[in-house]
């Protein structure tokens, strides 16, 4: 967090142009993960604070519970599967380094909230979520070691309610 971004250093390391890197750093300071200082550069995002994680998970909560519910009212057997075969991956415990397990578990774990707010069809929903994940899993990472754990028991009762048609 705070370290420089070299657009330079960037092109380098990955053997591309300019126009790439740009963009992308573009999509991530639109994520809230750098930050762009005019006539400076690019930094990372400093870490967000505890306060700040709390109101993200607030308004998570606000939100998460609708899209679920009208998923819920959506769910086939065919979303049914894609989502326990999300969870399916998501459950393993493969490779002894905690960090590269936990990011293994963070991508897919945004892949199985997205997929459930896209049964939900609701994309300003979708969208508003989806920017918020990466900045859940990146304080998590940080700070809390249970959180696997936590949340493939939370993603069990999520399953359970949907494979139950129970919107609640």
């Amino acid at each position: 967090p705070g370290s420089r971004i070299t657009v330079d250093n960037l092109v380098k390391e990955f053997d591309v142009s300019h126009t790439p890197i740009r963009e992308a750093l573009g999509r991530l300071e639109g994520e809230g993960l750098v930050l762009k200082t005019h006539l400076i550069g690019y930094r990372a995002a400093p870490q967000i604070t505890r306060r700040r994680f709390d109101e993200l998970y607030e308004m998570r909560l606000l939100l998460e519970p609708h899209g679920a519910a009208k998923a819920a009212a959506a769910m086939d057997e065919a979303k049914l599967g894609t989502l326990l075969e999300a969870a399916g991956v998501m459950s393993r415990r493969e490779g002894k380094d905690e960090r590269l397990r936990y990011s293994n578990f963070a991508r897919q774990d945004a892949i199985f909230h997205d997929k459930i707010m896209e049964y939900a069809e609701n994309e300003l929903i979708r969208e508003t979520l989806g920017h918020q994940h990466t900045h859940f899993h990146i304080f998590r990472l940080m700070y809390h070691s249970r959180v696997t754990e936590e949340a493939l028991d939370e993603h069990e009762a999520i399953l359970a309610a949907f494979g139950s048609a129970d919107p609640d």
